[in-house]
Order: structure tokens, then C-alpha cells, then sequence
């Protein structure tokens, strides 16, 4: 099967080969006959026209006849079939309004050329091949104006045959090619093929684990040649690496046994960090909750019990978020996308955060629309509660929030916007840097610790979306933008209704 194969392939590639190249000369030669042909008519039409031009003005200024219309219809005949006798084409002339005024065949059927007579009578010329004749109108000028049209019928029939003879010499010609050079082809790479075969009966004994002891081809010196001793050498290296490749596979288990207990390891201590950081702080807020249960000096305890539960609540949110903020970067924690309803969580995190905007003084308004995303449900409220966080603690009194979600482009995109004072423009990029904030928040009780925004933008890419700060009149808008399927490949383009910094 070999060698038939590598025979009939090389020799088929040669034949098309040689094919190809007959079949494309043969293109630009009859297109080039075809385009002479084509330029010659013309230009022998375009200086009969012209001389038929001059005919009839000379017999125009001898027949003394003023009007244009009655010198054609009493001396279109004959004008007709002298410039058939100088021509030796048929002519039919009409007058400006499109009636035939003279054929040179009298009794001959009129041509069906309406159509170029109708574009000949605004002035310009109009041909079509029809079969074996060109029809070609051209416009009758007179001294002072055009007086209608001629209409010349051209044989093609010299043309065309002079065309099929050089195309079926050239189907003569690529079919001899490809016969011819079939043949030597498979004559000359048979002799390659008994090669060829010798090397892949050396490579499958090879791959069996049965290294020669020699080269497969040791007389030849060409590029076969140099394969086989490229051949030989690769088997003693391989041979030579075999043994070496079981000892470091053994290498290489060890080593991933010690990795997996040494992450084993890591975890095992990040988990007893957060749990040494959590106890105290649970303590402490268990402290100030007996402290305001029984205070001895209600004003004291009262101030120790606010200021003590701030710092509590700040510190345990930090270390919450620094932890979730470590475990995203270093670690590929599982989380389950499923087919979320945005606007439903939309609507229930709003009705949520209501009465916390209702203690500031803040009004929230929703433009949801129905749409669905693919993502986690947690990873997902978490981001948008920490934007709606940011929304409440940063806004001015009497300020609004607005909430929107849509569909655009195949992507789920959701707004988040405050009525604040804004975000400097040197700041835009760095609040989604770790323990940066763009200012001081509009409560002291609710500041933060600069890791929300970040947290929210990993978790937002881990969904295979986007977390942007947008630039809008009047507002400032956090958008998040979310796949509706199951993503197969990167989101490209953007929003168009919004300008991005």
C-alpha cells in the first residue's frame, strides 16, 4: 500500500501540476484573444461610425433639405445601403424618435436592438453579442445636433471560431500534459518508493521497542540518505534515554507527592490564621455586647460599645476579604456557574438594601430588564452587594442610586450607579488596587478597608466578565458585564453607549 500510495500521489501531484499551468496560460491566452477581439470590433465600429458621420453630413448639406427628420425619411434607404456597400455590414438608421428610417436589407426582419437604440438616442454608445453577430448603435450626428442613430450588425463568426480552435488546442494540449507527465511521474517515484518503504518498516520496528544496529539506507547519500542516518541515530537515543526517562518518572512522582503535602500543608495554615484571627475578634464583640447590657456609665459604655463595634466589624470584614482576595489569586477554588436570573437578584438585593438607603437619606431606582447570565450565585451577590455597599457609603445626602441590567451583544451588562461627588480622575484605576480608596467614606461607622472593589473585580473575571468604572454625566457608574451562556471563547468589543477612561 506504501509505495502504490506515494506513486499515485506524487504522480497526480505532478500531473495537476503541469495541468494547472497549462489551464492558467490557457486563460490569459484566450482572455487576451477575447480582449483583442473585443478592443478590434470596437475600434472598427468607432471609425465606421465616424465615417458614417461624415457621409451623412456631406449628403445632408447636398440635398439642401433644412429638416433633419424629412432628409432621413426620404434619403434613409439609400444612405442605408451605401454605408452597407462601404461597410459590407447590414445598417438600419432611425431618427431621433426611435423609427426605422432605412435597413439595407429591405426585406429583412428589423433587429430586436430597442433597447440600444433607445441608449444610442441620448448620445452614447451601446453594444450586445448575440449569437454569432454584435449589434452596435451608435448616434447620427448632424451639423448642429444629433438626427438619430445607426445600428450596425458585426459577424462575429470569424472570431469565434478562431476562439474555439485555440481553446480545443489548448484541451488537446493539458490533456496530453497530464497523460505524459502521469506516466513519468509514477516511473520516477517508484524508484524513491522502495526506499521510502525500508524506512517506515525500520520506524515501526522502532516503535516496537527493536533498535537496528544500523542504518536502514546505507549507500544512498541523498536527503533519503541523510534521513536514515537521522533515523539511526534518533532510535540510539532513544534507547540510550529509556532508562533515564523510568528514573525520573520515579523522580517526578516523589517530587509531586511532596507538592500535593506541602499544599496540603499551606491550606491547613491559612485556615488556622483566619481561625486565630477570628476568635479574638469574635470575643470582642461578644465583649461589647455584655458592655451594653450592663453598663456602669450608660454615656461611657455606650461610646466604648459603638467605637469597639466599628473597629470590630471594620477589622473582620478586612480580614474576610483578604483572605477571599488570597484565595483567588494563588488558589483554583471551585465554583458551580449555573443560569442566574439578574434581574430577580437585582430586584431582591435592592429590596434588601432599602432600608439602609432610607437611614442616609438615599432613594434607589431599578431599570431591570429580563435577563439571564451564567456565573456562581454567590461569587455574583457578592459583587453586586459590595457595589451597592459602596454606593450607599459613598453617596451624598439626598442622592439617589440607580440599578439597570440588560442584554447587549450576547452579554448580560449591569449598572450600579450613585449620585456621589465622584471619583478623582488619578484615583479611576487604583480603587481596584488592595487597600486603596478613592476617599474618605461618607459615614465614619461604614469605611472601608480599600479590598471590596478588588474582590469584586477578581470574582467578576473569574466569571469570565468585566468590572469597569465608567465615566457619566452626573453619576458614577460601576459596570459589570456577565456571559449569558457558557462562554467559548474571550468577550470582544465594548458598550458604545458609555465612554470608558
Amino acid at each position: 500500500m506504501i509505495p502504490s500510495s506515494i506513486k499515485i500521489k506524487y504522480s497526480l501531484f505532478l500531473a495537476l501540476l503541469l495541468l494547472l499551468t497549462v489551464l492558467v496560460l490557457s486563460l490569459l491566452v484566450l482572455g487576451g484573444i477575447r480582449d483583442h477581439q473585443r478592443e478590434t470590433a470596437e475600434h472598427n465600429l468607432l471609425q465606421l461610425t465616424r465615417s458614417a458621420n461624415l457621409g451623412v453630413k456631406q449628403a445632408y448639406y447636398e440635398s439642401q433639405e433644412p429638416d433633419p427628420p424629412a432628409f432621413l425619411r426620404r434619403n434613409g434607404r439609400q444612405l442605408a445601403l451605401d454605408l452597407a456597400i462601404r461597410s459590407g455590414l447590414r445598417v438600419v438608421l432611425y431618427d431621433v424618435a426611435g423609427r426605422p428610417v432605412g435597413d439595407s436589407v429591405p426585406l429583412g426582419a428589423l433587429p430586436n436592438g430597442g433597447d440600444l437604440v433607445a441608449i444610442a438616442e441620448k448620445g452614447k454608445i451601446a453594444y450586445r453579442a448575440d449569437g454569432a453577430y454584435l449589434w452596435y448603435a451608435a448616434p447620427m450626428q448632424g451639423p448642429h445636433a444629433q438626427m438619430g442613430v445607426y445600428l450596425f450588425e458585426y459577424p462575429l463568426a470569424s472570431d469565434l471560431r478562431y476562439y474555439g480552435e485555440t481553446r480545443d488546442l489548448f484541451l488537446l494540449a493539458g490533456s496530453a500534459v497530464t497523460v505524459v507527465s502521469f506516466l513519468l511521474g509514477y516511473w520516477y517515484f517508484g524508484r524513491s518508493a522502495s526506499s521510502v518503504i525500508r524506512l517506515s518498516r525500520a520506524a515501526e520496528r522502532i516503535r516496537g521497542g527493536n533498535f537496528p544496529a544500523e542504518p536502514p539506507l546505507r549507500k544512498r547519500k541523498d536527503e533519503l540518505g541523510r534521513l536514515s542516518e537521522s533515523l539511526f541515530d534518533m532510535s540510539q537515543g532513544i534507547q540510550a534515554n529509556l532508562n533515564a526517562m523510568k528514573e525520573e518518572e520515579a523522580k517526578l512522582r516523589q517530587a509531586v507527592a511532596k507538592l500535593e503535602e506541602m499544599e496540603s500543608r499551606r491550606k491547613e495554615f491559612i485556615g488556622h490564621i483566619s481561625h486565630e484571627f477570628k476568635t479574638p475578634l469574635t470575643s470582642i464583640k461578644a465583649y461589647v455586647e455584655l458592655m451594653a447590657m450592663y453598663p456602669d456609665d450608660p454615656s461611657l459604655q455606650a461610646d466604648a460599645a459603638r467605637t469597639i463595634g466599628k473597629e470590630t466589624s471594620r477589622l473582620h470584614d478586612m480580614v474576610e476579604k483578604a483572605l477571599r482576595l488570597t484565595a483567588l489569586e494563588k488558589y483554583d477554588f471551585e465554583y458551580r456557574a449555573e443560569s442566574v436570573d439578574l434581574r430577580r437578584l437585582l430586584e431582591d438585593l435592592a429590596d434588601r438594601m432599602k432600608a439602609r438607603a432610607r437611614r442616609f437619606g438615599l432613594s434607589i431606582r431599578t431599570e431591570l430588564e429580563p435577563v439571564q447570565v451564567w456565573a456562581d450565585r454567590d461569587s455574583l451577590t457578592h459583587i453586586f452587594v459590595n457595589l451597592l455597599d459602596n454606593a450607599v457609603k459613598y453617596n451624598v445626602p439626598g442622592g439617589e442610586i440607580r440599578i439597570a441590567c440588560r442584554s447587549w451583544g450576547g452579554r448580560a451588562v449591569a449598572d450600579v450607579a450613585d449620585t456621589g461627588a465622584g471619583i478623582p480622575e488619578a484615583e479611576r484605576e487604583r480603587i481596584f488596587e488592595p487597600f486603596r480608596t478613592a476617599a474618605e467614606s461618607r459615614l465614619d461607622e461604614s469605611g472601608g478597608a480599600g479590598l471590596g472593589l478588588p474582590l469584586a473585580r477578581r470574582l467578576a473575571e473569574r466569571q469570565h466578565g468585566t468590572l469597569e468604572l465608567l465615566r457619566a454625566d452626573g453619576e458614577t457608574v460601576f459596570r459589570v458585564t456577565l456571559p449569558e451562556s457558557p462562554p467559548e471563547r474571550p468577550f470582544q468589543g465594548g458598550d458604545p453607549s458609555c465612554r470608558t477612561d
